[in-house]
């Protein structure tokens, strides 16, 4: 089954590997998220095996997390190696038990490391997990919007704690979130120019409607 790609068609080129990641973050109550996640490593047609005319998958990692919210502290975890190169390699999957209790925000990445680094763990595993982290800070902002309570001040029950607990799970993740940037300076003082996102400004242009009624 062929998968739209985000990269330009390089016809001329000879591709000798395909790793791809994909997450999914869903809504399982007022009080938690479910997280479901794979990434795929294939090896094209006739590489491996001559002749073959379909992709080879060498490796499939699937992890599920279920993660409190608001707190973001991961309460179950399961990994699956649906597809992998070694006999041994499915041996390490219950290791991962240990990402209950671990917030899956800020110094995420670096317990990751710590628990799972080296011989501790799967590589594989580790990059799924390090790539999804993102994904599910993100869908925080997706609640926001679902709930009306973004950062641009649109439900006026927003007092400046709230707004600057909204700020702190971005806070020094980039540049733009610079704790000492114009960004996070133009929030703090209500300036609503940077809301909503720009690809829904776009979006909205698109419709012909206007960016307030967001």
């Amino acid at each position: 089954m062929s998968t739209l790609s985000l990269l330009p068609d390089e016809s001329s080129l000879e591709p000798i590997h395909t790793r791809r990641y994909e997450t999914c973050v869903y809504r399982s109550s007022d009080k938690e998220l479910l997280v479901r996640a794979a990434v795929s490593d294939t090896k094209p047609p006739g590489l491996y095996i001559e002749g073959d005319p379909e992709d080879l998958e060498i490796h499939q990692m699937q992890l599920e997390l279920r993660v409190a919210y608001p707190g973001l502290v991961i309460t179950a975890a399961r990994v699956v190696f649906e597809t992998h190169p070694h006999t041994g390699c499915p041996l390490i999957a219950e290791s991962y038990a240990k990402l209950v209790g671990l917030s899956i925000a800020r110094g995420f990445n670096a317990r990751v490391r710590e628990l799972f680094g080296g011989s501790r763990g799967c590589t594989h595993t580790n990059a799924l997990l390090q790539a999804m982290a993102p994904a599910v800070v993100q869908s925080v902002w997706s609640l926001s919007v679902r709930e009306k309570t973004t950062l641009s001040g649109k439900d006026s029950r927003l007092t400046p704690e709230e707004r600057e607990q909204r700020i702190a799970g971005n806070l020094n993740t980039c540049h733009v979130w610079a704790e000492n940037g114009d960004h996070v300076e133009k929030i703090r003082r209500g300036d609503t120019s940077e809301f909503p996102p720009l690809p829904v400004k776009d979006r909205l242009r698109e419709l012909g409607r206007d960016e307030k009624s967001w």
